[in-house]
Formats: structure tokens, sequence, C-alpha cells
């Protein structure tokens, strides 16, 4: 029977594991995010009920929103039977709220094997007893259909660039990935459908592999690569420099040559700090940072004389690409409005992207260098004018800080002003608008 689509979601994520150490990898914190939790920081916290969660919601099928592996035990319909990808509940140790989840992929000899995360910490395949079995669920309705993703516009203009780029069948013998379909590995593919690759399997994958079919093609990629590398948070500009990144050079590598492009501490996670970065930056400017990086990246590999003038000409064609995309639709940032990031981790600091009626202008009351001129202003006209308006200050603070205080906070309060100001003059990269109601 044909796999549900949950299923060929954490498929997709065989092979994540936890980072040694005080690191944390971006993949399973994104798990948390998205079983409906913004709060764990930590791969330290118990994973798999996260996974499973996300796993489901990345099929557009409802979740616990828990992070309690139990928690699954009353959702959706129990089964009394194993089936393909149904949720497995199982204890853990002698605690009687502690647990384990995952999803079946088969049973034998008494032991159920499950596709789940926070296995030997990673997301593997393992073999449970039986005799551990809590229960086991299915979505009331399995044939839930996922919902639409909003950059699915995008996605699909940015996918075609890539596929041009990738072009059909391969085989080449200096290709570490080996037999390559519109640039996805045979590995890729075998892990995708869930099989094993060896001998007895390797023909009869690399004929699938040569008639894949676009819609497949279509959701590894999204899987794989947009999903895990966060382009979904970007403009057009950069999301597709930073798909293709990924496509190519790996999601890691990507995220840390973006995170290099924006000079902030390389750790592999979009977090708020390169998110902040990236809201400072010229999306032109950052895209040609972007490919010199990758550039000199290719150079450094020991294939590049092989295929080095393919790499170079992609990069190009791609900065190409998005430079006029930016031109054709006005963009000037490199990070989507707060509204529209779906991360929701940080709100922006000064340096990010803010709402305005023009993409290229900013609202007055955002403006550095007009609040800095307004309180100079205020430190060293309102005094003098103040009692032509019926202002006056009160006689007891008069006489408790005398007029010397008094001066002295004027000429502070005029400072900081004058700073403000120029430090906005001298900071800033967009014109001033009058925001709309």
């Amino acid at each position: 029977m044909d796999q549900p689509a949950w299923l060929a979601a954490a498929w997709a994520e065989l092979g994540v594991r936890e980072i040694p150490g005080d690191a944390n990898a971006p993949e399973i914190l994104r798990y948390f995010r998205d079983a409906g939790d913004d709060d764990v920081k930590t791969e330290t916290t118990p994973w798999c009920a996260a996974f499973a969660g996300a796993m489901l919601k990345r099929a557009g099928v409802s979740n616990t929103g828990s992070l309690l592996a139990r928690s699954y035990l009353e959702w959706g319909t129990a089964l009394d039977d194993a089936r393909l990808g149904a949720i497995a509940v199982f204890s853990r140790g002698d605690d009687p709220t502690a647990g384990h989840i995952g999803f079946v992929i088969g049973e034998a000899a008494g032991k159920l094997y499950l596709l789940g995360g926070n296995q030997s910490d990673a997301v593997s395949v393992a073999a449970f007893d039986a005799s551990r079995l809590l229960g086991l669920r299915w979505p009331k309705d399995e044939t839930q259909t996922p919902n639409a993703p909003a950059d699915d516009g995008f996605f699909t203009r940015a996918l075609g660039h890539i596929l041009e780029m990738e072009g059909g069948f391969t085989d080449d013998p200096y290709d570490p990935g080996g037999p390559t379909n519109r640039g996805i590995t045979l590995e890729v593919y075998a892990n995708f459908k869930g099989q094993t690759l060896d001998g007895s399997s390797r023909d009869r994958l690399i004929a699938e592999l040569k008639s894949i079919p676009d819609a497949t093609v279509a959701t590894i990629y999204r899987r794989r690569y947009f999903e895990p590398a966060d382009c979904s948070a970007f403009t057009a500009p950069l999301a597709l420099m930073h798909f293709d990144a990924a496509v190519n050079h790996g999601v890691g590598t990507a995220i840390r040559m973006l995170q290099q492009s924006v000079g902030v501490t390389v750790d592999g996670e979009v977090g708020p700090e390169t998110l902040g970065a990236i809201g400072a930056r010229n999306v032109v400017d950052l895209i040609e940072v972007y490919a010199d990086i990758r550039r000199a990246r290719y150079r450094a590999l020991p294939h590049f004389w092989r295929f080095g003038r393919g790499w170079l000409k992609r990069v190009d064609a791609t900065l190409t690409l998005g430079k006029s995309w930016a031109a054709t639709d006005g963009i000037i940032r490199g990070l989507m409005e707060p509204a529209q990031n779906a991360k929701g981790e940080t709100t922006m600091s000064d340096t990010s992207t803010t709402v305005t009626t023009d993409d290229s202008a900013k609202w007055w009351a955002q403006s550095k260098t007009l609040w800095g001129t307004v309180i100079t202003a205020a430190a060293t006209v309102l005094p003098l004018l103040a009692p032509t308006i019926g202002v006056s200050l009160p006689a007891d603070v008069i006489q408790t800080f005398g007029d010397q205080a008094i001066t002295a906070a004027q000429a502070v309060t005029g400072l900081i002003g004058t700073a403000l100001a120029i430090y906005g003059r001298f900071t800033a990269s967009s014109i001033l608008s009058i925001r709309k109601s």
C-alpha cells in the first residue's frame, strides 16, 4: 500500500541527529516549533513526540500539541492491529507518565519497527518489544488534505530554475552522489520511498528514479531543502540563492554561508541574530556576497576541475535571476515582513524590517534622526518658550535643584538628542513616508 503523507515526511528526515556538546541541531529545534511548542531551545528535551507532531503537521494532520508521548493515547482512532504509518505509543521504564512514540513501518518476532525521532539521539529506525506497546493510533480523518503553503507560488518558480540547473539523469563516476536525476540522488530517492538501497534493489530503484513523477520531485525538494533551510523566511531574491545553495551544497553548509554573508556567528541555525542581520542588508548586495562565498567554496573542492565550470555558471545564473526578481518586483529587503515570517522566534530590532506603506520607505516615527532633532529642540527651545504658553517649573523644584541642575539636565538632554540625530543620519537606509491608517 502507499505510505501516508506523514510517514513520507518522516522518511525525508532520516539521519537527522543531535549535535554533541552545547550546540543544537536546527532541524530538531524546528520539530518543536512545528509540533506547536515555541519555548523549547535545546535538543536535550525529549523530542520523540515533537518529531511525530511535526511530521503530522507537515502532512496537514492535526497533532496533540503536546511533547508527551502518552498524549497520543487519546488522539485519533484506536487500532487493533499494526498498520504502515500508524502511531505506536510505548511505555518507557517504570515511570507511568513516560513513553516513546514513533511511526510503524513493520513487525516481526514480537517486535514493532518504528521510524521515529530521539531514537539513539537521531531520526532512525529501531525495534521495540511489542510487550511494551500501550496503543496504536490513526488520524480520525486520514484523507485530510494538507494546507497549501503560502509560499507555493514562489517555491514553484524557484524550483523551475533549480531543475533547469540540475538537468536530467546522470551517473558520472566522478560525482560522489552517484546516479542522479533532476538533482535527486539514488540514495535520497530510496530514503524517501522508505526502501533499502542494496544490490537487489539498486537496478529497480534506478529505473524508478529515471521516471520520477513531478509531484515526488517537488515534495522531496520542499521537505529536504526548502523548508529545512528556512527559505520561506526570505524574500524571493535571497530565498532563490539560499534554496539553490541548500540543494547544491547541503542545508547546513548553505545556512553557514548565509551567516558568513551577513557577518554573524556561524552556527548553522537561522536564529534571531541571523534574521536581524539579514533585515539590515540590501538584498542585492547580500546575494552578491553570498554568490562570492559560494564560488570560493566551489574552487576549494577537489573535483572542481571536473565540475567547476558548471558550478560557477550555476551561481552566475542564480545571481542574475535573483537580481532581476529584485528589480522587477521592487524588492530591497532580504527578510519577509515580521507578520509574514513563519519562524515567529523574535521581535526584530531596529536594524530589521518594519511594516510600511512603501517598500522603500519607513514611517516618520521610526526615524532616529527625526526623534534626535525633536529631543534636541525640546531641550534647548522649550525652556525659552514655556513661560509664553503658561508652562513653568514648580518653585520647589527650582529650590531643590537650583538653576545649575536645570541647566545641566538641559545640556545632557540636548547632547543625547544631537547624538541620536547624528547616529540616525549616518545609519539611515530608507526614505521617510507618512503612514496611512
